[in-house]
C-alpha cells in the first residue's frame, strides 16, 4: 500500500524521476542523525538537461520557475533514495538553497526558486515550508539554469 506522501504525489499527477548518479567526486545525499542533506540537483528530465542558459538573457522568469520545479523533483528523487523509499519518514523540509544562472541585471531569483519551494509545500503541506536562500550565480555546471540543494528532517 502506498504511503501518505506517495498518495499525495499520485494525486498531484507527479511521478518522481530516477535519482541521478553523481557526476563528480561527491555523494548525492548524506544522512546524519535525523537530517538528510541532498547535494545540488539540476533540471534533468527523461532526455537529459531541460533548461540551459542564463535567466535574463536566454530564459524568462516563468521558464526559470519551471526549471526550479523540475530540479525540485530531482531533489525529491534523491530524498526518496535516502529514506529507503519511504517518504513518510520525512518530518519536514528544513532548508532549500537555490542557485540561479543569471545575468548581473537579473533580480528575480526568489521568484524563480519559488518553483522549487511551491513544490515542497504542495507535496508535504505545512511540513514543506522551509528556510531558503535564492542567489544568483554567474554560471552553473554545464550551463544549467538552476541548481537546488536541500536539507530535510526525517524520523
Amino acid at each position: 500500500m502506498a504511503g501518505r506522501i506517495e498518495a499525495r504525489l499520485s494525486e498531484l499527477g507527479i511521478t518522481l524521476p530516477k535519482a541521478a548518479a553523481p557526476v563528480a567526486n561527491y555523494v548525492p545525499w548524506v544522512v546524519t542523525g535525523n537530517l538528510v542533506f541532498i547535494s545540488g540537483q539540476g533540471p534533468m528530465g527523461p532526455a537529459g538537461i531541460e533548461y540551459k542558459g542564463k535567466l535574463g538573457r536566454d530564459l524568462e522568469p516563468g521558464e526559470g520557475m519551471k526549471a526550479a520545479r523540475l530540479t525540485a523533483l530531482n531533489v525529491l528523487a534523491q530524498l526518496k533514495e535516502a529514506v529507503g523509499g519511504d517518504l513518510d519518514r520525512v518530518k519536514r523540509c528544513v532548508k532549500l538553497v537555490g542557485f540561479v544562472n543569471s545575468t548581473p541585471e537579473f533580480n528575480q531569483q526568489p521568484a524563480v526558486i519559488n518553483g522549487a519551494s511551491d513544490l515542497m509545500v504542495e507535496v508535504f503541506g505545512d511540513a514543506g515550508r522551509h528556510a531558503r536562500s535564492a542567489v544568483s550565480a554567474p554560471s552553473l555546471p554545464v550551463d544549467i539554469a538552476v541548481e537546488v540543494e536541500a536539507i530535510f528532517e526525517i524520523e
